[in-house]
This record gives structure tokens, sequence and C-alpha cells, in this order.
């Protein structure tokens, strides 16, 4: 009996790492497909039966969207859309995480009417379709005059990153116990002192963590810029990748290679704050 339970447990070990493994190259695989694509020849991606291996590797159409001058050219506008992404992302995300910070501290701690009809509310701002409200959007900013701005972006990014940010935060710090916050009121600390000495301190891993979701809720949005914009001057990084698709033809090697650039900048931000982000999450977890 004791050696049909270990052989058991192995055959369930051994599953689970099957079943672990596969799901990693379901993951992984169009990532690496990704990159093979950005570096292989133009002829090998139409091929027909299709060659994983390239012939060659050519790093050509990285210079190009790097280097390329030409006003005119997808890969001048694939730069200038990175730099605006980049801009309207930190900034989105910065605000959001300031602003649903004190927001989730209030609905987290302070005893207030219609405070859980409010944060259900926030949820529901969330929940709502984007195609539902782009149009009325379109016409408000039209009436003011702010179309094709960074700005403009800026404010409707923050429209449905902050109520995911207080939504996310309030359930983190909700989490706390207030005996900490309390003994910090008796020693004559205010509500502002206790919150940035003790609260925030213990909070950071939850903070960074939100803070890299709603980087990159604002990094792949894709309807309010098709619709907002119109020009180099604020597209984003997702409408410059759709500018390789011409009108009877599409460069999957450019498309691929602008794939692999748009994913570097959150992949960066994500492997810096790896600790930080696997602490609050495991915190939350742990704490809810």
């Amino acid at each position: 009996m004791i050696i049909e339970s270990k052989t058991t447990k192995y055959s369930w070990e051994i599953l689970k790492y099957v079943f672990a493994f596969l799901i990693l190259i379901g993951i992984l695989a169009p990532f690496a497909w990704l990159l093979i694509s950005s570096v292989a020849p133009a002829k090998q991606l139409i091929t027909v039966p299709l060659k994983f291996i390239p012939s060659h590797i050519s790093l050509s159409r990285y210079s190009q969207i790097l280097h390329d001058m030409d006003p005119s050219s997808a890969a001048y506008a694939f730069r200038h859309a990175m730099m605006n992404s980049i801009e309207i992302a930190f900034s989105v995300t910065i605000v959001c995480v300031i602003v649903g910070l004190f927001a989730s501290y209030a609905l987290s701690r302070l005893q207030f009417p219609f405070r859980r009809g409010l944060l259900f509310f926030f949820l529901f701002t969330y929940m709502v379709p984007n195609i539902s409200i782009v149009m009325p959007m379109y016409l408000l900013f039209s009436r003011v005059h702010m179309l094709d701005s960074k700005l403009t972006l800026i404010i409707v990014y923050c429209s449905f990153v902050l109520p995911y940010t207080i939504w996310i935060m309030q359930g983190y710090l909700e989490g706390f116990p207030y005996e900490l916050e309390e003994a910090a009121l008796v020693d004559g600390c205010s509500r502002f002192t206790s919150m940035t000495r003790i609260i925030i301190p213990i909070a950071i891993p939850g903070i960074i963590a939100t803070a890299v979701f709603a980087l990159l809720l604002a990094w792949d949005e894709f309807l309010y810029a098709l619709i907002l914009t119109s020009s180099v001057h604020a597209m984003t990084i997702s409408l410059a990748i759709a500018e390789f698709v011409g009108k009877n033809t599409a460069d999957y090697g450019m498309i691929a290679a602008g794939g692999v650039l748009a994913a570097l900048p959150p992949t960066i931000f994500a492997f810096l704050f790896q600790r930080y982000i696997v602490g609050g999450m495991t915190n939350g977890a742990i704490k809810g």
C-alpha cells in the first residue's frame, strides 16, 4: 500500500509538471514566433508549408524602425508613436496611482454614507464597454477642440484606469490592521501623516503591482486612440503597428518587429519591479 501511494504521488507530480510545461509552451510560443518573424526573411513568412527556423537572421527591420527619417514612412511614425505611448502611459499611471491611493484610503478607512455604493459605482464605470461611450467622448472633445492631443488621451485613459486602481488598492489597504494607524493617531499624528508614514511604506508592493497593471491598461489601449487621434503628433504605438498594413499588402515582418519593440517597455518595467509585484499579489491574497 505504501509503495502504491508513493507511485500515485509521483504520477501526480509528473502529470502536474507535464501540464505546466504545456501551458508554458502555449504562453511562450506566440512570443517566440513574433521574435522569429521579426528577423526572418520576408519570403519565408508567406511560404507554404511554413518554416519555423529562419534561413538567415536579419536585423534590418529594427534598424529601419530606429533610423528611418522619412516623415511619410510607417517606421518614422512608429518611432514617434512609441515615445507618445511612453509619455501617455506613464502620465496616466502616475496620476491614477496617486489619486487612486488617496481615494482607496478614504474608502477603506473612513466611514461615510454610500461608501459601498460609491465603490461599486467605480467598478461599474470600469465595466462599461468602450464602444458605447467613444462617440460621445469624440463629440465632447470635438466641441472643445481637443482632438488629436496627448492630453486628451491622458484624460480619457484616466477615466477607465482610475476606477481599476481604486478598486484594487481599496481591497489591498482594507486588509491592513487598524491598530497600526490607531496607535499613530493616539501619538498625535494626523490622518495624512499616518497615511504617508505608516500605510504607504507598508503598501508599496501593492502600489507597485497596481501601477504595473495600470501601465499595461494604458499602453495596450487601441479604440480611443483610433477615434480621437489622426496624426503622428498624438498617435500611440498600437496605431503605429497598424500602419504597417497597407491597402493591398501587409508587411508581416515589420508588424512583428513593431510588436517586439512595443512589448519591451512594459516588460522591462515589470521585470524591474518583479519582486514587488509578486509580494503585492501574495500579500493581497493572504490578507483578503
